[in-house]
């Protein structure tokens, strides 16, 4: 298995560790670290190092060479907003790899990278929840997959980044050297079992397409404050000193770009985080009160059941009830739709 690596501006480093250590422990008995069984590499077009995202400098271990030589180019992005993330010789490498038949894997940005390259049309692209939206504003007619680790759509792999690297790295070295190997990997790196690719990312997606748009810029940029403290919850005061407005203006710009008080719309949002962990976790009911902020496991319950009609236990032992799920007194429209599909986020560029 032979892999090369391109690292874009202010990529990854844990992205790059992760898949090239995979590599490394695949390759050779124990921990020999020998490239018998598996050969990695670092390409560029400069010797000058490539910074990244943390400020570690890294430098290409030799030019770009002929590309059907590897069997996977690995693509580590990393920050979005940050400049270009590749230069020209690097893009038309990666499309003349392509041109020839070579796996071409993006993890973290680099599916950004490999769709700006136009080598992503009609194919599925795997991107983090956290940059779904950004994706969907550059590639409309692009089709982006933000609930899973992972996509494997013919010659193009991308992943989300993050501990998901690890399990797709541990997939790749399973279709090309066993399982054994694979699962050896896996277990130095203290990790139980790869996750498959169709495995829920951690954190629920909070951008759908279709959904509601939220033009105000306060508006969004307190949307992203509220999802960003969900366990430990901003009050509205501490979110209109954040956007320097008042609490009077803020509540009014808030309903009138949702329909809804900033705590109501709060409220929604952390049960659906919660009604997520109950799908797809097998914490405890009071781990998951405290995960999204209430006071305590009674209080998330009583919340819990007057917006989706049944309690937490409830759903967690016989699915949520037919229909539609039950809203509270008074909430709005955005609010069905946040109950039933998540919600829009807010453009995260504002504060990267």
């Amino acid at each position: 298995m032979s892999v090369g690596f391109i690292l874009t501006n202010n990529f990854t480093l844990t992205a790059l560790a992760t898949f090239m250590d995979a590599l490394r422990l695949a390759a050779d008995d124990g921990d020999g670290s020998r490239q018998i069984r598996c050969r990695w590499t670092i390409m560029g077009s400069s010797p000058e190092p490539v910074k990244s995202s943390c400020g570690i400098p890294v430098a290409r271990w030799e030019a770009f060479q002929d590309p059907r030589q590897f069997d996977y180019l690995v693509v580590v992005g990393g920050l979005l907003h940050a400049g270009p993330q590749l230069d020209a010789q690097a893009v038309e490498y990666l499309r003349t790899a392509a041109a020839q038949g070579v796996g071409l894997v993006g993890v973290c940005t680099g599916s950004f990278v490999l769709s700006r390259a136009g080598l992503m049309r009609n194919r599925r692209c795997c991107v983090s929840w956290y940059h779904y939206r950004d994706y969907l504003e550059e590639f409309p007619d692009h089709q982006p997959v933000a609930e899973q680790l992972y996509v494997v759509d013919r010659d193009r792999i991308t992943c989300a980044g993050g501990a998901g690297v690890a399990d797709l790295a541990a997939f790749l070295i399973e279709r090309h050297l066993g399982s054994a190997c694979a699962q050896k990997t896996m277990h130095i790196m203290l990790i139980d079992k790869a996750r498959p690719a169709g495995q829920s990312q951690p954190q629920p997606p909070t951008a759908v397409e279709g959904g509601p748009a939220i033009v105000n810029d306060r508006v969004r940029r307190a949307l992203l404050l509220m999802e960003q403290n969900l366990t430990t919850p901003l009050t509205v005061e501490q979110i209109s000193s954040r956007l320097s407005v008042s609490t009077r203006q803020f509540e009014r710009l808030f309903r009138e770009a949702t329909g809804m008080s900033p705590n109501s719309f709060y409220r929604i949002l952390r049960l659906r985080y919660g009604h997520w962990l109950l799908r797809n976790s097998t914490r405890s009911v009071t781990d998951i009160a405290q995960e999204t902020g209430f006071s305590d496991c009674a209080h998330f319950s009583r919340q819990f059941r007057g917006v989706y009609g049944v309690s937490p236990s409830g759903l967690r032992r016989d699915g949520p009830p037919p229909g539609p799920p039950a809203m509270a007194e008074g909430l709005s429209a955005v609010t069905a739709l946040a109950l039933d599909r998540d919600l829009v986020p807010p453009d995260r560029r504002l504060f990267e």
